[in-house]
């Protein structure tokens, strides 16, 4: 039994031996050289080139975007607000209406604070605004793929959306303008912000109006500056197009109109993991004349509505399947192509040498070498010494 189950161990043995994709090669047949060396290590420095290229990029991360339906139609919506307007807090109102006729001067939607300040900024706070409305118009018109610059852990864009920094320095003069800030939590659903001269009252059965009999020509001047507007949660990296704006007229009566685009964006990065907004705008102004046409009410109008779509964001490595095909790809394709190069190079090496030596050898200097050899082999000596002895006898004898 013993001997039967060596044998059967010798016999799988020699079938794996022959199943072997990888023959080795005996080192007597093997022969180096300094040449195919040096080759090797410059082979050997660019794998490690690559793959250290390749580790780093699966270290990174990338986002991934996917558009559902958005069915979380029955929640609050969030409007965070920070606009500073030419005008006195007492001859302003704030109000926001939506498509349902609920306005938050009767409703619990939250309310807006209101101070008096100075609209002209000080050194610092006109450096921060340049900042924002330089990196908002780059990326409106030059920067299109803002992905990267947008939820990615470390983003650099993020570092200085600290907000306005406080005035240090006061003018002389009395403040000359309003700032509104706070957050409004209303419906998800369509509706319009607005700013403009009077406060507000409630109107039965639904609505309000606001009282400006009181207020002089002189006195209205709906030039504005947003120091920040957005929808929902703050989160660090997503853009406000609208974030340092500010529109100047010279005209009592003016209306400025935004409309908004609000898309739903649901946000799962390693830095946050939050249910947020994004949005878009498109705007409009004119000076409010009735004499010539051009009727209207004079004000700051944010017109928002909501998109049914909603954008999913995730941040993610590559799979770790990629980065070992990626691997092994990277180290094959160095060693073939090498391999390829050294014998295309001695291929085209001795095409060079036979080229040189091309006319060297004549075929009359090769048949006369042939004929001296041939007869220097007839006239050895040596061949008949060391022939054997061979007698000849007659027939008979």
């Amino acid at each position: 039994m013993r001997r039967l189950n060596a044998v059967n161990r010798k016999q799988a043995l020699k079938v794996v031996k022959e199943l072997d994709a990888f023959p080795k090669v005996l080192d007597d047949y093997k022969e180096t050289t300094a040449t195919g060396g040096g080759v090797s290590l410059a082979v050997f420095g660019v794998i490690i080139i690559l793959v250290l290229s390749e580790v780093i990029y699966y270290a990174r991360t990338e986002l991934k975007f996917d558009y559902e339906v958005d069915t979380q139609m029955d929640g609050k919506l969030k409007i965070n607000i920070d606009i500073t307007v030419a005008m006195r807090c007492n001859a302003l109102g704030a109000d926001v209406v939506d498509s349902t006729g609920q306005n938050f001067g009767h409703q619990n939607f939250g309310s807006l604070e209101m101070d008096d300040t100075y609209f002209e900024l000080s050194t610092e706070q006109r450096r921060y605004l340049d900042i924002i409305q330089d990196v908002n118009k780059y990326l409106r018109e030059e920067y299109h793929a803002i992905q990267e610059l947008m939820w990615l852990s470390g983003s650099v864009y993020t570092s200085f959306r600290k907000g306005m920094p406080e005035r240090k320095d006061k003018p002389s003069h009395r403040p000359d303008a309003c700032r509104i800030h706070g957050t409004l939590v209303v419906n998800k659903v369509a509706g319009n912000f607005h700013i403009t001269a009077g406060k507000s009252i409630p109107v039965f059965p639904s609505g309000h109006a606001h009282i400006s009999f009181n207020i002089g020509d002189n006195e209205m001047n709906y030039t504005h500056r947003i120091n920040h507007l957005s929808f929902g949660d703050i989160v660090h990296g997503v853009v406000s197009p609208l974030d340092g704006e500010e529109k100047i007229t010279k005209d009592n009566y003016h209306l400025f109109q935004y409309f908004i685009q609000v898309v739903p964006t649901e946000v799962r990065t390693y830095r946050a993991n939050v249910d947020t907004y994004q949005y878009a705008v498109t705007e409009r102004n004119r000076t409010i004349n009735h004499a010539k046409g051009s009727h209207g009410i004079s004000g700051i109008f944010y017109k928002y509505d909501l998109n049914s779509l909603k954008i999913r964001v995730r941040e993610q490595h590559q799979p770790i399947w990629q980065f070992l095909v990626r691997l092994c790809g990277i180290i094959g394709g160095v060693f073939s192509v090498a391999g390829m190069m050294r014998n295309w190079s001695g291929f085209l090496a001795d095409i060079i040498c036979c080229r040189f030596h091309l006319g060297k050898y004549k075929e009359s200097d090769s048949s006369s070498s042939s004929s001296q050899i041939l007869t220097q082999s007839l006239t050895d000596d040596s061949s008949f010494n060391n022939s054997p002895t061979v007698n000849l006898l007659q027939s008979g004898t």
